[in-house]
């Protein structure tokens, strides 16, 4: 079926796009590295002609129009489901972005259930023969989105990669209301994060519990960037990827012959992912490429998927960790940093596992502007920080010290554990704020 006139007949400009935006509108601008461009940019123009509306996303690589011409949240306020470092300056700001505290697995049964919403905008690829448009890097949670939507508008972007996928991974046609060429053939090229030696040494630790066959979900940041280093020039074989979010170590893993899939127990032979950012070489890498397979991140980060797969292995860092095994990892006091992601869903997932783990890595301590060092391992958490990992569901904590499974640890054993972890320095008074804490018994290590 030609679907050509039908293209045509839907077609608008980005400009005519912006203006069916209404004030009151909550308007759905796409995910990560998939967020609305050519829309962004006129809507912009129409800041002194609208009024509260209410824009959602998340993880973004760069900062808004609409926030660039809006910084005070008058007339756009950004809602973010976890903040990249577009957003986060806008979020610590208090005025145009605030964060929704929500497990990252939850959003597509949210958006089903919970909400209306006034217009969606999703990036797309170009239509294929069939009429269908991919998510590309993005299924995530676009298809509920959509159909939750009062108004459908695509925005295609050529440089998308086509990644196929499991499901939800695509719209068509008939299903889409408007379609904006953007104009844009460009993707954020986004480094893979840097590590130093303190991160090599966390990633050691924890690449030696992880066994050949093994299925790996990988957080971000320059540790879990390391681990992926490491397991690139490894003896490992057979390895398998089921993650939230496909980062370039699992190119560079695949292109090392680390990575078959043979082992999965679901899935077999595919990389599977809710969504991807990175450098050049990882769009490069997606686009096309039948081992690797978006999927919604209801199915990606569901604890009852991750536990059907042996030996998963979950990495992903914290900000800090205190006495009691509890794990921050979305703000530092009240200074906002990401967000809940799917930290504890694959928390929980990776125990279930059989054979799974579960690891939280840091740095033992951390150097504010002025030079001074501080713990990473605290008594308590500054007033205002999240807890993202609740004691009961911490496995094993992992700094350049050493590693600790917390797992069904009663509380003294849990400070001396974790206390082990600290760097020197910081241990004594550690000591002393578990003894006032009574979780410090007289036959534990000094």
């Amino acid at each position: 079926m030609d679907y050509s006139k039908k293209y045509q007949e839907k077609l608008i400009t980005a400009a005519e796009a912006a203006g069916k935006i209404k004030s009151g509108d909550w308007v759905d601008f796409g995910w990560s590295g998939g967020t609305s461009v050519a829309i962004d940019r006129e809507l912009a123009k129409r800041v002194d002609e609208l009024e509260d509306v209410n824009l959602r996303g998340g993880v973004m690589f760069r900062e808004l129009e609409v926030s660039k011409a809006d910084p005070e949240g008058k007339t756009f306020t950004w809602n973010s489901w976890h903040a990249g470092g577009g957003e986060r300056k806008l979020i610590n700001a208090g005025q145009g972005g605030f964060y929704a505290p929500l497990r990252y697995s939850e959003l597509p049964k949210w958006y089903r259930e919970e909400i209306e919403l006034d217009v969606a905008i999703v990036m797309t690829t170009p239509m294929n023969k069939h009429g269908y448009f991919n998510f590309g890097l993005n299924a995530s949670h676009q298809m509920a989105a959509i159909e939750k939507a009062d108004l459908v508008i695509v925005e295609i972007n050529e440089a998308l990669p086509y990644c196929p996928g499991k499901m939800e991974s695509e719209i068509h046609i008939d299903r889409v209301d408007f379609i904006v060429e953007g104009g844009h053939n460009e993707m954020p090229d986004i480094p893979a994060g840097t590590y130093g030696d303190v991160d090599r040494k966390v990633a050691e630790l924890i690449v030696a519990e992880i066994p050949n066959g093994a299925t790996l979900q990988l957080g971000i940041g320059g540790m879990p960037n390391a681990v992926g280093s490491i397991i690139a020039d490894s003896d490992l074989k057979d390895l398998g990827v089921h993650t939230e979010m496909y980062v370039d170590a699992f190119v560079d893993m695949s292109m090392k012959g680390k990575i078959t899939g043979a082992k999965k127990s679901i899935d077999k032979y595919r990389q599977v992912y809710a969504f991807g950012a990175g450098s050049k070489k990882l769009y490069e890498f997606l686009d096309e490429n039948p081992e690797c397979m978006a999927a919604p991140v209801d199915y990606t980060n569901g604890a009852a998927t991750i536990a059907q797969i042996d030996n998963f292995i979950s990495i992903n860092n914290a900000v800090n960790v205190d006495l009691w095994g509890q794990v921050s990892s979305e703000s530092s006091g009240f200074k906002h940093i990401s967000g809940a992601g799917g930290q504890l869903d694959f928390a929980l997932g990776a125990y279930l596992s059989k054979g799974g783990k579960s690891f939280i890595c840091l740095s033992s301590t951390y150097k504010d502007k002025e030079g001074n060092s501080h713990s990473r391992i605290l008594p308590n958490f500054a007033p205002g920080s999240a807890i993202t990992v609740a004691r009961p569901n911490t496995h094993y904590i992992v700094t350049e010290y050493g590693k600790f499974n917390a797992k069904g640890k009663t509380t003294w054993q849990r400070a001396e554990g974790i206390i082990n972890l600290a760097h020197p320095d910081h241990r004594e008074e550690l000591i002393k704020e578990a003894e006032k804490m009574n979780i410090w018994r007289k036959s534990n290590k000094r």
